[in-house]
């Protein structure tokens, strides 16, 4: 269970980072149709990858949906080690 929660995270930090580059590309070629294209498909991704990780794992952001008992997060917190991954 651990080990796909922590897939899950690195799948949304590397959609993250997609989203992030081509919102860059599009400030300078806001005409770029297919750039857009894939734009929203990644911001589709994102969000279906956000919300199967809120479903099983709990809140992955401060804008997720939480369930009562507001729950932010369950350990480890983010500065603890087991949190991170690397790429």
């Amino acid at each position: 269970m651990r080990n796909d929660s922590m897939n899950l995270k690195k799948e949304i930090s590397a959609v993250h980072v997609m989203l992030v580059d081509l919102k860059l590309y599009l400030n300078t070629h806001p005409s770029d149709q297919e750039a857009l294209s894939k734009y929203n498909a990644y911001v589709k991704q994102l969000s279906h990858l956000t919300d199967e990780y809120n479903q099983n794992y709990g809140m992955i952001s401060s804008h997720s949906m939480s369930p009562y008992p507001w729950q932010w997060i369950n350990e480890p917190w983010p500065w603890d080690y087991e949190a991170n991954f690397r790429l």
